[in-house]
């Protein structure tokens, strides 16, 4: 990913004038236009990582409601499917769309459907997700290079405070369809690739399926041994969930440190219970406002807050103005000043059943 320095902020500048210079014959007023709403389409590309439905799209949606009372979202989620997603965007423009806020499930192939947004005059915000080679008007995300870098550091940390200095790793990376997970990947690889660890197995995961990291979780076992797995670098959450049932199932009692991303409710539970190491937290809450504060901007032919947009994103095409949002690594220690302190989980969703107990231990009532 590139990020600008502060030495190229008049190009960030530059290129939001001219974003929304291109794009406001596209875009409607607060009013919409005799009286219609102003349209803003949300696109996410599946429901299988809990955020999108739980966080994304209930805090983009209340966002935009709180800064223009007259416009309306029109949502769909993807499920998947790119063609399905073409579908959307299609229905959106036909349905009065006059901004695309896009995660899409393919960031190669999602350049031709900017396209067509261009085409009928409407501006596009990638989100979360990048969009290559497309003249995209925004990007909305985090430094996903230094999530990997984060993720390879925290795993290299706990298996040296485990007493290791080598030993075989097993890579579960995420789909191969998605940009991110490639930035996730090398990221990862940039501190893996010089620890003295050997990455004995690596997966490239389809559709970031949680059972079929369980099933890649499986060969790797069967490859290795149990014992021979010293840890596991899982891209997110979901693939964490899916590869610490693969060795509960193979009848691993003491689990290696494993990695994960976007602090799910369940990976959460399981950093608590000691089953996963850590998981990446990104706080949507900041991304999903960010979003709607460039699309109700665009939606208006106005320029976004001067201080929201702080990096560029070289997607192929131009340099993408950009918003990096923060992350942070938590591990068992972190959850209470973090995800508890933030309200992104509360003690009474985190605190059920069998991790009342080590609730208790780790002081979140």
């Amino acid at each position: 990913m590139s990020v600008v320095s502060s030495r190229n902020t008049a190009i960030i500048a530059l290129a939001a004038v001219a974003a929304l210079a291109g794009c406001s014959s596209g875009a409607g007023t607060s009013s919409g236009g005799a009286g219609k709403p102003v349209k803003i389409a949300l696109f996410l590309p599946e429901s299988k990582t809990a955020r999108y439905e739980a966080k994304d799209r209930p805090l983009f949606t209340a966002k935009i409601k709180q800064l223009c009372g007259d416009c309306e979202v029109l949502y769909y989620n993807a499920e998947q499917d790119p063609a399905k997603q073409q579908q959307q965007v299609e229905q959106s423009i036909t349905d009065g769309a006059q901004v695309l806020v896009l995660d899409p499930v393919d960031s190669t192939a999602s350049a031709q459907l900017v396209t067509r947004a261009k085409q009928a005059k409407i501006p596009v915000i990638a989100y979360s997700r990048p969009i290559l080679n497309a003249d995209i008007d925004y990007f909305v995300s985090n430094d996903n290079y230094q999530v990997g870098v984060m993720q390879g550091q925290a795993l290299i940390s706990a298996l040296k405070a485990d007493g290791k200095t080598e030993g075989n790793i097993v890579m579960i990376n995420g789909s191969p369809t998605d940009n991110n997970a490639a930035q996730f990947k090398r990221g990862a690889h940039s501190v893996l690739d010089t620890s003295g660890f050997t990455i004995a197995a690596e997966y490239d995961t389809p559709d970031w399926s949680p059972d079929k990291a369980q099933q890649q979780m499986d060969q790797a076992i069967t490859k290795m041994g149990a014992g021979d797995i010293a840890g596991v670098y899982a891209a997110n959450d979901g693939t964490a969930g899916g590869a610490i049932a693969a060795m509960k199932t193979a009848g691993m009692k003491a689990l290696p440190p494993i990695t994960g991303q976007d602090a799910e409710l369940a990976a959460i539970q399981r950093v608590l219970a000691g089953e996963q190491y850590m998981t990446v937290y990104k706080p949507i809450q900041p991304q999903a406002e960010a979003a709607a504060e460039l699309a109700v901007a665009l939606a208006n032919g106005k320029r976004p807050p001067a201080n929201l947009v702080n990096a560029a994103f070289a997607n192929g095409r131009k340099d993408v103005p950009t918003v990096n949002t923060p992350i942070k690594t938590v591990t068992q220690k972190d959850v209470l000043p973090t995800i508890i302190k933030d309200g992104f989980w509360s003690p009474q969703q985190i605190c059920v059943d069998q991790y009342k107990v080590v609730c208790t231990q780790a002081e979140i009532r």
